[in-house]
């Protein structure tokens, strides 16, 4: 079974909506950093020295490769990454083994155990 890794970064306050629709599509779990801090095209505003941008938080997905693409849309669909710039983005990466998922690896396997 071949993965990817999917890192989000979304704003903290749609981190449990993004979760949600990510395991509706076939999500088996995450992991998630709090208080993540980013930058974009334009300088973060300050008032009095104090940053004034929203919090984020980085969402960690292991899937299995053919989920990848729909729960990467999914999330983007869900944290308005397209609609509302700033709003945040997510990503794949190639993993190339990993370990400790043998019980995710038995739910995957009846998910997608056609296209294996």
């Amino acid at each position: 079974m071949h993965f990817k890794l999917l890192i989000a970064l979304v704003e903290d306050d749609k981190t449990n909506a993004v979760l949600q629709a990510a395991r509706e599509a076939g999500a088996t779990g995450a992991t998630v950093i709090n208080q993540a801090r980013g930058e974009g095209l334009q300088k973060a505003k300050t008032f009095f020295g104090l940053a004034l941008e929203t919090q984020r938080d980085m969402l960690l997905l292991l899937v299995e490769k053919h989920l990848a693409r729909n729960i990467l849309e999914t999330i983007a669909d869900k944290g308005e990454f397209d609609s509302k710039p700033g709003t945040g983005i997510a990503f794949q990466i190639d993993v190339e083994d990993a370990v400790g998922v043998g019980r995710q690896m038995q739910e995957l396997i009846s998910a997608v155990g056609e296209e294996l």
